[in-house]
């Protein structure tokens, strides 16, 4: 007989400043992102700009973290990018910055905290303006639905892939 499999666990987190236009991008998608409410292992937080909190709830035994965030454009406002974080360059670069909300500073946080940042997948959107002000740029606002539905796709392939996953319906 099989033990029971262990449940995958994800953070799904996001991140911005809602003051400063599309910067407030994944703080607009977590909003929306429907979380089941049974014990489904998956815990969806909107972080804003409290890097510290998110990094102190990475010390938490996650097998993955899934980041909304708002990226740099690339000359596509809107535009959504979904890649793997790189743990060991943002270590190499990043300091300890208890008050940012950078990624590379909230990993920075989490290994002087000596905690170790669990497999982590980026959905990203291209800002089309990080000036002063609430609100998201019509372009990025247009991307919010297609991050939904994307957080949903990132969230059902990590748990298809874990080893939890693949014991399912065993017997």
């Amino acid at each position: 007989m099989l033990d029971a499999p262990i449940p995958v666990r994800i953070l799904v987190a996001g991140i911005g400043n809602i003051f400063l236009g599309d910067d407030g991008f994944g703080s607009e998608v977590v909003r929306h992102v429907p979380v089941q409410q049974d014990n489904s292992g998956v815990r969806v937080v909107d972080y804003g700009i409290g890097g510290m909190h998110l990094a102190y709830d990475l010390l938490d035994d996650w097998d993955a973290l899934v980041l909304v965030d708002a990226i740099p454009s690339r000359g596509s406002p809107g535009a959504l990018h979904v890649f793997e974080a790189d743990h060991e360059l943002q270590s190499a670069t990043a300091a300890l910055d208890a008050h940012s909300m950078d990624p590379a500073a909230v990993f920075a946080s989490l290994n002087a905290l000596g905690g170790t940042p669990p497999y982590t997948v980026v959905i990203g959107c291209e800002a089309g303006s990080l000036d002063e002000g609430i609100g998201l740029t019509d372009a990025v606002a247009g991307a919010v639905p297609r991050a939904i539905h994307t957080v949903a796709e990132v969230v059902a392939g990590l748990r298809s892939r874990s080893p939890a996953a693949s014991l399912e319906g065993r017997g």
